[in-house]
């Protein structure tokens, strides 16, 4: 019975041990890429669209969502501690002045991110959810005015949608299948206000929007 008991206490040991410092375990000098399916999901407030320094009562912007590939990088400096960075294809995302009935227009958006995670069970699960805080920048680009806005009498018009800094909030998860691949699941909140300007031979419509988007993840990760 002794044996026994002390052959059980051994495989046990050998079993803890593997687990807290096994290839499995996050090290400092990990890197991480993942790659998947990010969804950008506005949840905008804006105030009332401006027709030349008049509010328009009833009136707001709205932006629909938009899935585009996404790709995060962790580079871990201790086996609890990591820097991680947001990229992703180009996001697309339509304008729509509500209140009025027309679409208003398009723009497209990159968003990096950079925020300080923190991984609580450091080595010893394959089980490895982490949280983040950091800082946000939105480049907005290639902004287009909608047909429907033009032909509703203000003819042929530009837009301009200003830059954003803002902070940035992060969970995740990450399921290790073997010492390199792995799955994961993550969500972000980011802090983005911005104004938005249609611009037209006559007349200015503006508006002030806080989109501060939900962005969700699913996607598959390799450690290098």
């Amino acid at each position: 019975m002794k044996q026994r008991k002390m052959l059980a206490l051994a495989v046990a040991g050998v079993f803890t041990a593997g687990l807290a410092e096994g290839p499995l375990a996050y090290q400092a000098g990990d890197l991480i890429l993942r790659a998947g399916v990010a969804s950008v999901q506005p949840n905008e407030h804006s105030d009332p669209l401006a027709l030349n320094g008049t509010k328009l009562s009833g009136t707001k912007a709205g932006i629909d969502n938009n899935e585009q590939l996404g790709l995060t990088l962790t580079y871990m400096f201790t086996p609890r501690w990591g820097v991680g960075v947001l990229a992703a294809t180009p996001f697309e995302h339509d304008i729509k002045a509500k209140g009025v009935g027309v679409d208003a227009g398009s723009v497209k958006h990159l968003p990096p991110t950079v925020t300080l995670q923190y991984f609580p069970l450091g080595a010893t699960s394959r089980w490895q959810p982490y949280v983040g805080l950091g800082v946000n920048y939105t480049l907005f680009f290639d902004e287009k005015v909608d047909g429907q806005l033009e032909g509703a009498g203000f003819g042929p018009g530009k837009l301009h949608v200003d830059n954003s800094w803002g902070w940035a909030g992060q969970a995740g998860l990450d399921y290790q299948i073997d010492d390199h691949w792995q799955l994961n699941a993550a969500v972000w909140y980011l802090d983005i206000d911005t104004d938005a300007t249609f611009k037209f031979a006559a007349n200015r419509i503006t508006t002030g929007v806080n989109v501060d988007p939900w962005v969700y993840m699913l996607g598959v990760g390799y450690r290098f």
